[in-house]
Protein backbone atom coordinates (compact mmCIF):
# COMPACT_ATOMS: atom_id res chain seq x y z
CA UNK A 1 0.00 0.00 0.00
CA UNK A 2 1.61 3.60 -1.18
CA UNK A 3 1.62 5.39 2.32
CA UNK A 4 -0.23 8.60 2.44
CA UNK A 5 0.85 12.17 3.02
CA UNK A 6 -0.95 14.67 4.51
CA UNK A 7 -0.71 18.42 3.71
CA UNK A 8 -0.97 21.58 5.19
CA UNK A 9 -1.51 25.34 4.04
CA UNK A 10 -0.57 28.12 6.36
CA UNK A 11 -2.89 30.92 4.16
CA UNK A 12 -0.70 33.97 5.11
CA UNK A 13 3.27 32.56 5.27
CA UNK A 14 5.56 35.20 3.82
CA UNK A 15 3.33 37.84 3.34
CA UNK A 16 5.37 40.27 5.43
CA UNK A 17 8.75 39.01 3.56
CA UNK A 18 8.38 41.85 0.60
CA UNK A 19 6.98 44.51 2.42
CA UNK A 20 10.26 44.28 4.70
CA UNK A 21 8.02 43.41 7.61
CA UNK A 22 10.59 40.44 8.55
CA UNK A 23 7.73 38.27 9.39
CA UNK A 24 3.94 37.55 9.09
CA UNK A 25 2.72 36.75 12.84
CA UNK A 26 -0.40 38.95 13.62
CA UNK A 27 -3.15 40.57 12.17
CA UNK A 28 -1.71 44.07 11.75
CA UNK A 29 1.47 43.03 10.78
CA UNK A 30 -1.17 40.85 8.22
CA UNK A 31 -2.79 43.84 7.29
CA UNK A 32 0.32 46.19 6.93
CA UNK A 33 1.73 43.71 4.18
CA UNK A 34 -1.09 43.86 2.36
CA UNK A 35 -1.42 47.49 2.47
CA UNK A 36 2.29 47.70 1.14
CA UNK A 37 1.23 45.43 -1.91
CA UNK A 38 2.62 42.06 -0.70
CA UNK A 39 1.06 39.10 -0.78
CA UNK A 40 0.57 35.29 0.30
CA UNK A 41 3.19 32.94 -1.81
CA UNK A 42 2.43 29.81 0.74
CA UNK A 43 -0.71 28.62 -0.85
CA UNK A 44 1.28 28.90 -4.41
CA UNK A 45 4.32 27.25 -3.32
CA UNK A 46 2.26 24.17 -1.69
CA UNK A 47 1.16 23.64 -5.42
CA UNK A 48 4.00 23.67 -7.24
CA UNK A 49 5.27 20.83 -4.67
CA UNK A 50 2.07 18.83 -4.94
CA UNK A 51 2.20 19.62 -8.77
CA UNK A 52 5.68 17.49 -9.15
CA UNK A 53 3.72 14.77 -7.08
CA UNK A 54 0.47 14.32 -9.01
CA UNK A 55 3.57 14.27 -12.41
CA UNK A 56 5.54 11.79 -10.31
CA UNK A 57 2.82 9.48 -8.38
CA UNK A 58 -0.47 9.69 -10.43
CA UNK A 59 -3.41 8.78 -8.11
CA UNK A 60 -1.37 9.87 -4.92
CA UNK A 61 -3.58 9.37 -1.53
CA UNK A 62 -3.18 12.88 -0.17
CA UNK A 63 -4.92 13.84 3.51
CA UNK A 64 -5.46 17.98 3.82
CA UNK A 65 -7.02 20.64 6.11
CA UNK A 66 -10.23 22.47 4.21
CA UNK A 67 -9.86 24.78 1.83
CA UNK A 68 -7.50 27.63 2.13
CA UNK A 69 -5.45 25.10 4.94
CA UNK A 70 -4.41 22.69 1.63
CA UNK A 71 -7.59 21.79 -0.05
CA UNK A 72 -6.84 24.71 -2.23
CA UNK A 73 -3.47 23.98 -3.70
CA UNK A 74 -3.93 19.91 -3.86
CA UNK A 75 -7.06 20.57 -6.14
CA UNK A 76 -5.01 23.52 -7.94
CA UNK A 77 -2.17 20.91 -8.65
CA UNK A 78 -4.78 18.51 -9.70
CA UNK A 79 -5.27 15.96 -7.16
CA UNK A 80 -8.05 14.91 -5.59
CA UNK A 81 -7.64 15.13 -1.42
CA UNK A 82 -9.34 13.74 1.52
CA UNK A 83 -10.15 16.71 4.08
CA UNK A 84 -9.68 15.34 7.78
CA UNK A 85 -9.62 18.82 9.21
CA UNK A 86 -11.86 22.24 8.48
CA UNK A 87 -11.59 25.42 10.62
CA UNK A 88 -13.81 26.58 12.87
CA UNK A 89 -13.41 30.02 10.95
CA UNK A 90 -12.02 31.36 7.91
CA UNK A 91 -9.59 32.98 9.33
CA UNK A 92 -7.14 30.81 10.71
CA UNK A 93 -4.19 30.84 13.23
CA UNK A 94 -1.54 28.10 14.54
CA UNK A 95 -3.76 26.46 16.69
CA UNK A 96 -5.53 25.36 13.85
CA UNK A 97 -2.16 24.28 12.39
CA UNK A 98 -0.95 22.59 15.02
CA UNK A 99 -4.19 20.55 14.79
CA UNK A 100 -4.66 19.91 11.36
CA UNK A 101 -1.16 18.80 11.87
CA UNK A 102 -2.42 16.32 14.72
CA UNK A 103 -5.77 15.33 12.51
CA UNK A 104 -3.31 14.54 9.79
CA UNK A 105 -1.19 12.28 11.44
CA UNK A 106 -4.08 10.35 13.24
CA UNK A 107 -5.55 9.95 9.68
CA UNK A 108 -2.55 7.99 8.77
CA UNK A 109 -0.28 10.38 7.17
CA UNK A 110 3.09 9.22 7.30
CA UNK A 111 4.75 12.65 5.99
CA UNK A 112 3.23 15.68 6.20
CA UNK A 113 3.74 18.46 3.99
CA UNK A 114 3.66 21.53 5.09
CA UNK A 115 3.78 24.94 3.34
CA UNK A 116 5.37 28.27 5.70
CA UNK A 117 8.53 29.28 7.81
CA UNK A 118 9.66 28.76 11.18
CA UNK A 119 6.74 30.04 12.62
CA UNK A 120 4.20 27.08 11.06
CA UNK A 121 6.93 24.52 11.71
CA UNK A 122 6.74 25.09 15.36
CA UNK A 123 3.22 24.83 15.64
CA UNK A 124 3.50 21.56 13.79
CA UNK A 125 6.17 20.49 16.13
CA UNK A 126 3.35 21.10 18.78
CA UNK A 127 0.92 18.54 17.36
CA UNK A 128 1.20 14.81 18.61
CA UNK A 129 2.72 12.99 15.48
CA UNK A 130 3.26 10.04 16.39
CA UNK A 131 6.00 8.33 14.17
CA UNK A 132 5.04 10.77 11.49
CA UNK A 133 7.58 12.76 9.58
CA UNK A 134 7.34 16.26 8.42
CA UNK A 135 9.27 18.47 5.88
CA UNK A 136 8.54 22.33 5.17
CA UNK A 137 7.76 23.70 1.79
CA UNK A 138 9.86 27.08 2.13
CA UNK A 139 7.10 29.83 2.10
CA UNK A 140 8.17 32.03 4.55
CA UNK A 141 9.74 34.70 5.76
CA UNK A 142 12.63 33.39 7.63
CA UNK A 143 13.72 29.94 8.03
CA UNK A 144 16.14 29.52 9.96
CA UNK A 145 15.22 25.69 11.05
CA UNK A 146 16.67 22.40 9.46
CA UNK A 147 13.13 20.90 8.42
CA UNK A 148 12.67 22.55 5.36
CA UNK A 149 13.22 21.18 1.60
CA UNK A 150 15.47 24.02 -0.58
CA UNK A 151 12.36 24.41 -2.84
CA UNK A 152 8.86 23.67 -3.61
CA UNK A 153 9.91 21.28 -6.18
CA UNK A 154 12.86 19.88 -3.87
CA UNK A 155 9.96 19.18 -1.00
CA UNK A 156 7.70 17.38 -3.76
CA UNK A 157 10.26 15.42 -5.15
CA UNK A 158 11.39 13.96 -1.54
CA UNK A 159 7.49 13.82 -1.26
CA UNK A 160 7.11 11.64 -4.50
CA UNK A 161 10.29 9.65 -3.44
CA UNK A 162 8.92 8.55 0.07
CA UNK A 163 5.51 7.56 -1.50
CA UNK A 164 7.49 5.23 -4.39
CA UNK A 165 9.87 3.51 -2.06
CA UNK A 166 7.82 2.69 1.38
CA UNK A 167 10.85 3.92 3.64
CA UNK A 168 13.27 6.56 3.46
CA UNK A 169 16.13 7.75 5.29
CA UNK A 170 15.09 9.99 8.70
CA UNK A 171 16.76 12.16 10.79
CA UNK A 172 16.13 14.23 14.00
CA UNK A 173 16.30 17.98 13.32
CA UNK A 174 15.34 21.75 15.23
CA UNK A 175 12.68 23.38 14.63
CA UNK A 176 14.06 27.01 15.53
CA UNK A 177 12.21 30.40 15.27
CA UNK A 178 12.96 33.97 16.26
CA UNK A 179 10.77 36.64 17.58
CA UNK A 180 9.56 38.99 15.19
CA UNK A 181 9.44 42.04 17.12
CA UNK A 182 13.36 41.44 18.44
CA UNK A 183 14.05 41.03 14.38
CA UNK A 184 12.50 44.37 13.85
CA UNK A 185 15.01 46.16 16.27
CA UNK A 186 17.64 44.22 14.65
CA UNK A 187 18.39 41.58 17.37
CA UNK A 188 18.29 37.62 16.26
CA UNK A 189 18.52 34.69 18.57
CA UNK A 190 17.26 31.73 17.96
CA UNK A 191 15.63 29.57 19.90
CA UNK A 192 14.93 25.98 20.09
CA UNK A 193 11.48 24.95 20.23
CA UNK A 194 11.66 21.09 19.21
CA UNK A 195 12.55 18.20 17.62
CA UNK A 196 11.16 16.99 14.23
CA UNK A 197 11.82 13.97 12.03
CA UNK A 198 11.94 14.55 8.62
CA UNK A 199 13.23 12.58 5.28
CA UNK A 200 17.10 13.65 4.51
CA UNK A 201 17.62 13.38 0.63
CA UNK A 202 21.33 15.77 0.01
CA UNK A 203 20.91 18.19 -2.00
CA UNK A 204 16.86 18.63 -1.57
CA UNK A 205 17.08 19.37 2.47
CA UNK A 206 18.23 22.64 3.61
CA UNK A 207 20.76 23.04 6.69
CA UNK A 208 19.62 25.02 9.84
CA UNK A 209 21.43 28.41 9.94
CA UNK A 210 24.84 28.83 11.29
CA UNK A 211 25.72 32.04 13.07
CA UNK A 212 28.81 34.04 12.42
CA UNK A 213 31.45 33.34 15.04
CA UNK A 214 33.61 36.39 16.93
CA UNK A 215 36.85 35.22 15.30
CA UNK A 216 35.62 35.74 11.64
CA UNK A 217 34.31 40.00 12.63
CA UNK A 218 38.18 40.72 11.41
CA UNK A 219 37.20 38.80 7.66
CA UNK A 220 34.07 40.46 7.92
CA UNK A 221 34.85 43.95 7.82
CA UNK A 222 37.79 42.81 5.31
CA UNK A 223 34.89 41.52 2.85
CA UNK A 224 32.92 44.80 3.39
CA UNK A 225 36.07 46.72 2.50
CA UNK A 226 35.97 45.10 -0.01
CA UNK A 227 32.64 45.30 -1.81
CA UNK A 228 32.83 49.63 -0.83
CA UNK A 229 36.22 49.75 -2.39
CA UNK A 230 34.19 48.13 -5.66
CA UNK A 231 31.80 51.04 -5.57
CA UNK A 232 31.04 53.50 -8.06
CA UNK A 233 29.50 56.90 -8.30
CA UNK A 234 26.03 57.04 -9.18
CA UNK A 235 25.02 53.45 -8.82
CA UNK A 236 21.90 52.84 -6.98
CA UNK A 237 22.87 50.30 -4.07
CA UNK A 238 20.27 48.08 -2.34
CA UNK A 239 22.22 46.82 1.11
CA UNK A 240 20.58 42.77 1.82
CA UNK A 241 19.80 42.25 5.15
CA UNK A 242 22.93 40.85 7.34
CA UNK A 243 25.81 41.14 9.50
CA UNK A 244 28.13 41.54 6.66
CA UNK A 245 26.40 43.73 4.68
CA UNK A 246 25.39 45.66 8.07
CA UNK A 247 29.11 46.16 8.18
CA UNK A 248 29.01 47.84 4.71
CA UNK A 249 26.84 50.42 5.72
CA UNK A 250 29.01 51.09 8.79
CA UNK A 251 32.06 51.63 6.88
CA UNK A 252 29.91 53.86 4.35
CA UNK A 253 28.63 55.92 7.40
CA UNK A 254 25.09 55.01 7.13
CA UNK A 255 22.66 53.65 9.90
CA UNK A 256 21.91 50.38 8.12
CA UNK A 257 18.85 47.96 9.07
CA UNK A 258 20.31 44.85 10.17
CA UNK A 259 17.67 42.64 8.67
CA UNK A 260 16.18 44.95 6.22
CA UNK A 261 17.09 46.17 2.81
CA UNK A 262 18.68 49.89 2.86
CA UNK A 263 19.49 51.85 -0.37
CA UNK A 264 22.32 54.09 -1.17
CA UNK A 265 23.81 55.90 -3.74
CA UNK A 266 27.23 57.44 -3.47
CA UNK A 267 27.89 56.88 -0.29
CA UNK A 268 24.73 58.89 1.24
CA UNK A 269 21.38 56.31 2.50
CA UNK A 270 18.28 56.94 -0.13
CA UNK A 271 15.63 54.95 1.91
CA UNK A 272 15.91 52.46 4.75
CA UNK A 273 14.37 49.36 5.35
CA UNK A 274 12.64 49.81 1.90
CA UNK A 275 9.58 47.17 0.53
CA UNK A 276 9.89 45.75 -2.90
CA UNK A 277 7.55 48.00 -3.93
CA UNK A 278 9.24 51.20 -2.98
CA UNK A 279 12.62 49.36 -4.10
CA UNK A 280 10.80 48.65 -7.80
CA UNK A 281 9.81 52.42 -7.72
CA UNK A 282 13.89 53.37 -6.65
CA UNK A 283 15.63 51.25 -9.48
CA UNK A 284 13.41 52.27 -12.40
CA UNK A 285 15.66 53.85 -14.70
CA UNK A 286 18.41 53.98 -12.61
CA UNK A 287 21.73 52.04 -12.20
CA UNK A 288 21.73 49.59 -9.90
CA UNK A 289 23.09 46.76 -7.94
CA UNK A 290 21.65 44.69 -5.15
CA UNK A 291 24.68 43.53 -2.37
CA UNK A 292 23.63 40.27 -0.38
CA UNK A 293 25.84 38.10 1.74
CA UNK A 294 25.33 33.98 2.29
CA UNK A 295 23.23 32.42 4.97
CA UNK A 296 25.41 30.78 6.92
CA UNK A 297 25.12 26.87 6.84
CA UNK A 298 22.61 26.79 4.41
CA UNK A 299 24.10 28.72 1.57
CA UNK A 300 20.85 30.56 0.22
CA UNK A 301 22.01 33.45 -1.75
CA UNK A 302 18.24 34.74 -2.66
CA UNK A 303 14.88 33.61 -1.01
CA UNK A 304 15.25 33.44 2.51
CA UNK A 305 14.86 36.41 4.62
CA UNK A 306 15.52 39.37 1.51
CA UNK A 307 12.11 38.50 -0.18
CA UNK A 308 11.98 42.43 -0.83
CA UNK A 309 14.27 42.06 -3.39
CA UNK A 310 11.86 39.82 -5.15
CA UNK A 311 12.54 38.62 -8.96
CA UNK A 312 10.42 42.01 -10.24
CA UNK A 313 13.36 43.96 -8.68
CA UNK A 314 16.46 41.97 -10.28
CA UNK A 315 14.56 42.03 -13.62
CA UNK A 316 14.36 45.49 -13.80
CA UNK A 317 17.86 46.19 -12.44
CA UNK A 318 18.82 43.71 -15.81
CA UNK A 319 21.50 41.92 -16.41
CA UNK A 320 24.40 41.01 -13.63
CA UNK A 321 22.50 42.21 -10.73
CA UNK A 322 24.27 41.08 -7.50
CA UNK A 323 27.19 41.74 -5.86
CA UNK A 324 27.99 39.16 -3.54
CA UNK A 325 29.84 38.86 -0.21
CA UNK A 326 31.15 36.59 1.96
CA UNK A 327 34.11 35.84 3.97
CA UNK A 328 36.51 32.56 2.94
CA UNK A 329 35.12 30.94 5.83
CA UNK A 330 31.58 30.87 5.69
CA UNK A 331 32.25 29.79 1.71
CA UNK A 332 34.49 26.72 3.59
CA UNK A 333 31.95 25.71 6.16
CA UNK A 334 29.33 24.97 3.17
CA UNK A 335 31.59 21.71 2.47
CA UNK A 336 30.87 22.11 -1.16
CA UNK A 337 27.75 22.52 -1.10
CA UNK A 338 26.53 25.68 -4.06
CA UNK A 339 24.92 29.05 -3.07
CA UNK A 340 21.34 28.68 -3.42
CA UNK A 341 18.78 30.86 -5.56
CA UNK A 342 14.99 30.40 -4.68
CA UNK A 343 13.44 33.21 -5.45
CA UNK A 344 10.08 31.65 -7.08
CA UNK A 345 10.87 32.54 -10.80
CA UNK A 346 12.49 29.30 -12.07
CA UNK A 347 13.76 31.41 -15.34
CA UNK A 348 15.32 33.71 -13.46
CA UNK A 349 16.83 31.52 -10.77
CA UNK A 350 18.52 29.14 -14.11
CA UNK A 351 20.05 32.44 -14.97
CA UNK A 352 21.52 33.11 -11.53
CA UNK A 353 23.17 28.97 -11.92
CA UNK A 354 26.76 28.84 -12.61
CA UNK A 355 29.49 30.09 -10.84
CA UNK A 356 29.31 33.91 -8.86
CA UNK A 357 32.12 35.77 -8.11
CA UNK A 358 32.39 36.14 -4.69
CA UNK A 359 34.22 39.33 -2.22
CA UNK A 360 35.67 37.96 0.18
CA UNK A 361 38.42 40.71 1.43
CA UNK A 362 39.89 43.92 -0.09
CA UNK A 363 41.30 42.85 -3.13
CA UNK A 364 40.41 39.32 -2.87
CA UNK A 365 37.55 37.17 -4.42
CA UNK A 366 36.30 33.60 -4.62
CA UNK A 367 34.77 31.88 -7.94
CA UNK A 368 31.95 29.62 -6.40
CA UNK A 369 29.18 27.80 -7.52
CA UNK A 370 25.82 28.49 -7.88
CA UNK A 371 22.13 26.09 -8.01
CA UNK A 372 18.98 26.86 -8.75
CA UNK A 373 17.00 24.02 -6.67
CA UNK A 374 14.06 24.23 -8.63
CA UNK A 375 15.86 23.04 -12.10
CA UNK A 376 17.20 20.12 -9.83
CA UNK A 377 13.89 18.97 -8.01
CA UNK A 378 12.88 15.97 -10.90
CA UNK A 379 16.39 14.44 -11.17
Amino acid sequence: MTPSIGVIVNPVAGVGGPAGLKGSDGAEIQAAAITRGSSARAEGRAADALALIGRMRPGAHVLTAADSMGEDASRAAGLTPDIVYRPAAAETSGRDTTAAATALAHAGARLILFAGGDGTARDVCDALLGDTAVLGVPAGVKMYSGCFAVSPVAAGAVAASWMTRGKHPVAEVEVLDVDEEQIRHGRVDPTLYGMVRIPIEPGRTQARKSPTGASQLGAVRSAAAGVVERMRPGVTYLLGPGGTISEVATLLGVEGTPLGVDVVRDGALVLADASERELLALVDGRVARAVLTVIGGQGFLLGRGNQQISAAVLEKIGDDPLIVVATEEKLIDLGGRPLLVDTGDPDLDMRFEGYAKVVTGTRTTSLYPVLAPESKGTS
